[in-house]
């Protein structure tokens, strides 16, 4: 019997890969440093004009092959096969940001313990707290690291069905759930009615080139594009999943939930007197202090607030290996275990190597160009490895495929008009779009 996903098992799963820490950690601080709904309006058009485009595009690929991303490429290219078969290396990508997104998913896991006790009341003690933490505590780093690890390899030996989907029909309306909680307690506060505003009332003063910039790479990055996994997961999706309508889906709830994330975390910043445009810190030093500041409802909150994220961390990171896992498997001939343990190999390597970075007595040794490994990895795989990605399968799909496979997998679902809309998008405006967005970073 084939190991492939039900219906709602897909959406659950896509979802899971497309929410992650980006969402909980990533999108609050962008949007508190980009001027707030009006970087939020930037990012919906560029998520459904490129995100959705290519989304669309690596989900042919998958359902069309039934392969894994280097066969896809191979027997669907019209021409230059045994070159395009090399395209499957944006797999790689997924094995990088996995190492350094494990480490963080550990730290969430550590702030998970630290809210059953006394969190730091003050923005000194929480900044010395995760500084401590992060560039000292190697031990508990590795320790919650390793956790974090092995929970979800464990996950993947599973399967498609009885692992991948299975914790993502769990964990997604699990995760949720707590955030409706946590929104529902935030209606209260005095903080709310700013932090909706904020977030919901367009101040377009704010925008800029950059902020422009910065809402096309935030939506091409947190949608799991680029990497094979929509692709992969595709590959396993039974025949009675309409295609078009289950990608809205993915899309909605990733808007709705980074959304809600959005006025849990900004709700408590304006409640408490904090700044919106913190940055990355926002969720390990900011929001631990004014969790406190509630005394054991503020436990209850700081708890259920990184359990969420440790929840979106472990569906999304199992989404990054899970194609070079398929690889393996299916390409090479290796036992679905055996790829697993040389996947997990490499991405326990590569995160103890960004762990060690980022201690005092290893870091010299682990830095390059100027940056810590960690920072390295970091910077190649989001910045370089991501958008050539989404330009490949853009490219590919859009001159290198069949056009009446497409034709023949879309019109059903789509209809002719909106079939024309997304070939015409992925040919001449996602690869562009994604290509200034590659040229900036690089640049």
């Amino acid at each position: 019997m084939m190991d492939r996903f039900s219906k709602v098992g897909f959406v659950l799963s896509i979802i899971g890969a497309a929410i992650g820490l980006g969402n909980a950690w990533k999108f609050p601080y962008m949007v508190g440093s980009n001027g707030g709904s009006a970087f939020i309006l930037i990012y919906l058009f560029f998520a459904f004009v490129v995100g959705l485009s290519i989304f669309f595009a690596e989900m042919a690929m998958g359902k069309i092959s039934r392969l894994d991303t280097v066969g896809a490429f191979k027997s669907l290219a019209t021409k230059g096969s045994n070159s395009w078969k090399f395209a499957g290396i944006v797999m790689v990508t997924g094995l990088f940001i996995a190492s350094f997104y494990t480490l963080i998913i550990g730290w969430v896991l550590k702030y998970v313990i630290l809210s059953l006790g006394e969190l730091p009341k003050d923005m000194a003690s929480s900044e010395a707290l995760f500084v401590n933490f992060t560039s000292k505590g190697i031990e508990e780093q590795i320790l919650y690291f390793s956790i974090a690890f092995f929970a979800y390899f464990f996950i993947l030996t599973k399967g498609i069905k009885s692992g991948i989907e299975r914790i993502n029909v769990f964990l997604i309306p699990a995760l949720f759930i707590l955030l409706l909680l946590m929104l529902g307690y935030s209606f209260g506060m005095n903080g709310f009615d700013e932090a909706a505003k904020f977030l919901l009332v367009p101040d377009f003063s704010k925008i800029d080139q950059g902020a422009i910039l910065n809402a096309l790479g935030l939506a091409f990055f947190t949608m799991c594009i680029g990497i094979g996994c929509i692709l992969t997961y595709s590959s396993s999706l039974g025949n009675d999943t309409n295609l078009f309508t289950s990608s809205l889906y993915v899309v909605f709830a990733n808007i709705i939930i980074s959304v809600i994330i959005g006025l849990i975390v900004f709700t408590f910043t304006y409640e408490f007197g904090s700044e919106p445009s913190k940055g990355a810190g926002l969720a390990f030093i900011s929001l631990p202090t004014l969790f406190a500041k509630l005394g054991l409802l503020g436990n209850f909150l700081a708890f259920a607030f990184f359990t969420s994220l440790f929840f979106a961390g472990i569906t999304s990171v199992i989404s990054l290996v899970e194609p070079f896992i398929f690889f393996l498997n299916k390409s090479l001939g290796f036992s679905r275990n055996r790829s697993i343990i040389i996947v997990g190999a490499v991405v326990y390597v590569l995160g103890i190597l960004c762990a060690l970075s980022g201690i005092g007595d290893f870091k010299e040794a682990l830095t390059f160009f100027g940056k810590s490994f960690f920072d390295l990895l970091d910077y190649i795989s989001s910045n370089i490895m991501l958008p050539l990605g989404g330009i490949i399968f853009a490219l590919f799909v859009g001159y290198f495929m069949k056009f009446e496979l497409l034709k023949e997998l879309f019109l059903p679902y789509m209809g002719k008009v909106v079939f024309k809309i997304w070939y015409f998008l992925i040919r001449f405006v996602a690869p562009v779009l994604v290509f200034v967005v590659l040229v900036r970073e690089i640049a």
